[in-house]
């Protein structure tokens, strides 16, 4: 059942086998047999993707959720006193990552000695079913409103700048004054090259002139520690720059919109114990941040 699902959720067999780690022809030879035993077609292939059949489709959502439920019948047995063991998978943004869960995980593994965590980091939104994820880290707005989420904390996005750049171009005293600066922009979520401000007058938006944009916030922090110009950043990822004084925020009378965190989940699939044993655990340590 887990190989027919991954090669489901991947679409091929080559990807479900990498992942599980077997050979691409024991999954073949696991397919052709649960075929005959069944004495159904569970697969056609096209010229570049598998797809289940209509009994395929049927039987990859019960089988779904019997692992899920497994897995939650054998945590129970177990007893999590005796801690969790097998693989997770955890998504998150690299710069968030770096800075907010690696220096903290080791908690989480010395709780959970024979459990192996494997990170998938990357700024992008990954496919949580295709990459077989048990659970992402996100933050900003959720543009799928299929996943299973949960809010993990919020915090305030300040408009940030080096002292150096500020002595050089002069420090903006209202969103206006961004017309006349150069802004990094972190080319993913909220953040674009239109910011949006607000203060007890009202909302106003200024559209700024912009040299470079980054698909990752780690460049957007080397770009603003180097004196290039100003960004848009939530507290979370300034965090050692502001406490330094290296990174100072300004326009601090305008708010922007907050930073929400999301602990994500793939949908159709009940979060795994692991899974949820991640997020509790994160959720605590990072609220003594």
């Amino acid at each position: 059942m887990e190989v027919f699902v991954r090669i489901v959720e991947t679409g091929s067999f080559s990807a479900a086998a990498r992942d599980m780690q077997i050979g691409q022809p024991n999954v073949s030879k696991l397919v052709a047999a649960m075929e005959e035993r069944l004495q159904v077609r569970l697969l056609v292939r096209s010229t570049r993707q598998l797809y289940p059949t209509e009994a395929g489709q049927a039987f990859y959502e019960r089988a779904r959720r019997t692992i899920a439920e497994a897995d939650e019948a054998e945590t129970a047995a177990r007893g999590l006193g005796r801690g969790l063991d097998g693989r997770l998978r955890v998504s998150a943004p690299v710069t968030f990552a770096r800075l907010h869960v690696v220096p903290r995980i080791g908690g989480f593994l010395d709780a959970h000695p024979n459990l192996r965590v494997e990170f998938v980091l990357d700024d992008r939104f990954v496919d949580l079913m295709g990459e077989n994820i048990d659970v992402a880290l996100r933050g900003g707005e959720l543009s799928d409103s299929s996943l299973t989420a949960r809010k993990l904390a919020t915090c305030d996005r300040l408009v940030v700048a080096s002292p150096t750049y500020l002595a050089r171009m002069g420090t903006p005293s209202t969103p206006d004054d961004l017309l006349e600066h150069t802004a990094l922009v972190y080319a993913h979520g909220l953040i674009s090259e239109e910011w949006r401000f607000r203060n007890p007058s009202g909302d106003t938006s200024v559209r700024v002139p912009t040299r470079l944009s980054f698909s990752a916030a780690e460049g957007v922090r080397e770009a603003v520690i180097a004196g290039l110009g100003l960004a848009i950043s939530s507290r979370w990822v300034m965090a050692p720059e502001l406490a330094s004084g290296s990174v100072v925020p300004v326009l601090t009378d305008w708010k922007l919109p907050n930073a929400d965190l999301w602990a994500l989940f793939p949908a159709g699939r009940l979060p795994t114990a692991k899974a949820r044993a991640f997020v509790s655990w994160f959720e605590e340590a990072f609220s003594r941040n």
